[in-house]
């Protein structure tokens, strides 16, 4: 495995655990993990045994933090800014199109992307040491994927309340908004997601596929092009460079934007 492996994969009969893999670094999201966790899903599709993927952190405190938002910085230029954008946008895509079913175990933090990937997948359980937060007003951007799919799964009120305010939530009002489906104890967590995934694999799987398929045709592909152009443009602001650097220097931010 190469140093810049963010995830890895393990396989027990037909359910597939993905792991985040920087426990290190709250399993923060670098530009390697987006075609990684595409590729991923890929393989699993193909091999045909696996029936059914759990996502999940490594470690015990964070599913996700989110990006690694001291990277962000390193993009030069609107193009790339772009090209990572939709590379994030393919990879939800990913998520929610994949033939398998995908459940989220939310073993700690879900913040930003993370709480973005959790939003993408299929089915959520979640540790009751979780929490969810898509916090990134705080430096001057928004979650591109997290405006477009949090109102159809919470509502619009909740996804404002958690987007405009960045508040955070807990796992229990996780639940009673509908970001997630079960709150279990933390130490039981992934058997319960690996459970959940081999009753799924009883079934009949053409069925499963076509089921998800069926429940996900209202998803609009095409409001992915006003995420990404406006996601694009914050990116470039002077507010995002400030918001950026407040975040890497650990102080408060100073935004000017109007």
């Amino acid at each position: 495995m190469n140093s810049d492996t963010e995830i890895t994969v393990k396989t027990d009969g037909p359910v597939a655990v993905i792991h985040l893999d920087r426990p290190e670094k709250h399993n923060a999201l670098t530009e390697a993990f987006w075609p990684q966790m595409r590729e991923a899903l890929a393989r699993l599709e193909a091999d045909g045994t696996t029936r059914a993927v759990v996502l999940t952190g490594a470690g015990d405190k964070a599913f996700s933090a989110g990006g690694d938002i001291a990277g962000f910085g390193d993009l030069d230029g609107a193009a790339a800014k772009r090209g990572f954008q939709a590379d994030c946008l393919r990879t939800f895509a990913a998520i929610e199109e994949c033939a398998l079913p995908v459940v989220a175990a939310v073993n700690g933090y879900a913040f930003g992307g993370g709480c973005e990937l959790a939003l993408a997948c299929d089915l959520v359980l979640a540790s009751d040491r979780a929490s969810f937060a898509m916090p990134e007003s705080a430096i001057g951007l928004v979650p591109g994927f997290g405006v477009l799919r949090g109102p159809a799964v919470m509502g619009r009120h909740w996804t404002k309340w958690m987007v405009l305010a960045g508040e955070r939530v807990d796992a229990a009002q996780a639940e009673r908004i509908g970001l997630v489906q079960r709150v279990v104890p933390h130490d039981t967590l992934l058997d319960e997601a690996v459970a959940l995934g081999e009753r799924i694999a009883r079934n009949a799987p053409l069925a499963v596929r076509v089921g998800k398929q069926m429940i996900n045709r209202g998803v609009d592909r095409g409001e992915t092009g006003y995420s990404l152009e406006a996601v694009t443009m914050l990116q470039e602001t002077a507010d995002t460079a400030e918001g950026i650097a407040a975040f890497t220097e650990k102080r408060p931010p100073r935004f000017e934007g109007r």
